[in-house]
């Protein structure tokens, strides 16, 4: 990052165990399982509601989304559908943002998240108070904010991006000589600063996952699989991303498993996304990128512990009682739509189209 007066101090987020959270989720016979899942989709029915799930949740809640009209996908369209779908409850089994993203998009529906403290350690690592004074110092700077913020900073941001059309709409902004300031992962903003040559300020926030990934564990890895390609979401550190064959979203990896010629993959990225690579390329071996190594802290393992507390019977409790509600205050939603809204528009087009939202 580049030197300057005001150098952020993000905050130390306590990371929960994924292992821990996992355990405290209480086992399911097959014949409990089966009831609960008939369950959600009756309520689901009953309520109106529609379930968007994220490529890193269980395989349980990615399955009822599909079967009952709703959408997996990543965090991008996962608020194309929710926006676009006429169901008057949405229920998102992801973290935070995500539903915010979906109270943003869709204020006059009903937002539910399946577990409350679902959270993101980019988001915690880039709050608002911490966020704005910082952009405040960058007056000439174009403020971009990843997805994965909360509505306060989407509020403060020129624009929103997902880390599928980030490098295109950075690339997009350098060549109107504009220059970034980019938050909160510092991995993914050095990649898209590498890629587009744009001048960006970053600031210093990671991901919990992905910054767990380890160069030369991979290295071995790859050594003992010289057939295997590497897969990596750009959220990983650069020395993870020098080893990769394909660096992507989680959209594109998946589209990378699919149509790559190799039959073993390593992926350097939450394993959650496995189930759907399953799907789209069955005959394929697929590997962990390893988060074990010289320097491992790890206590993601290669799944996001706030991912990990949706579950199935969090799902139902959410659907049968209505509570884990999102809200965003109204003149902060109308802020952050502006530039989420701008997104999405790129994403379709290519070009920013004229925003129309209420006044604040």
């Amino acid at each position: 990052m580049r030197a300057s007066a005001t150098v952020p101090v993000i905050p130390v987020v306590k990371v929960p165990d994924t292992a821990e959270v996992l355990a405290r989720i209480p086992p399911l016979t097959d014949s409990a399982r089966g009831e609960i899942i008939a369950r959600i989709k009756r309520l689901l029915r009953d309520r109106d509601a529609v379930l968007v799930a994220h490529y890193y949740v269980h395989e349980d809640l990615q399955m009822i989304a599909e079967e009952t009209g709703g959408f997996v996908s990543d965090s991008l369209e996962m608020a194309r559908f929710g926006h676009e779908h006429p169901a008057k409850t949405l229920v998102v089994a992801g973290v935070r943002f995500m539903g915010e993203t979906a109270k943003i998009l869709n204020p006059e529906k009903r937002v539910l998240m399946v577990d409350s403290g679902a959270e993101c350690s980019l988001d915690l690592e880039c709050p608002a108070d911490r966020f704005i004074p910082f952009c405040d110092a960058y007056p000439d700077h174009t403020v971009v904010v990843y997805s994965n913020t909360s509505a306060e900073v989407k509020a403060r941001a020129d624009w929103v991006v997902t880390s599928g059309i980030a490098v295109r709409l950075v690339k997009y902004l350098k060549d109107r000589g504009e220059r970034i300031l980019w938050a909160p992962d510092r991995h993914l903003g050095a990649y898209v600063q590498q890629v587009s040559g744009a001048d960006m300020v970053l600031w210093p926030g990671a991901c919990v996952v992905h910054e767990a990934f380890k160069a030369q564990a991979l290295a071995e890895l790859k050594g003992r699989h010289p057939e295997a390609a590497v897969l990596a979401h750009p959220e990983s550190p650069a020395s993870v991303l020098e080893l990769a064959d394909v660096v992507g979203s989680t959209t594109q990896l998946i589209d990378a498993a699919r149509r790559l010629p190799q039959q073993t993959l390593i992926v350097a990225t939450d394993n959650g996304i496995f189930h759907k690579m399953r799907q789209a390329a069955p005959d394929k071996l697929l590997i962990e990128a390893p988060t074990a190594g010289a320097g491992a802290t790890c206590r993601s393992c290669a799944h996001c512990p706030w991912m990990a507390m949706n579950d199935l019977q969090g799902l139902a409790r959410v659907l049968e009682h209505g509570t884990n509600e999102i809200q965003v205050v109204e003149d902060v939603r109308v802020k952050a739509l502006r530039a989420t809204a701008r997104m999405l528009d790129f994403a379709r087009s290519g070009q920013p189209a004229a925003v129309k939202v209420p006044a604040a």
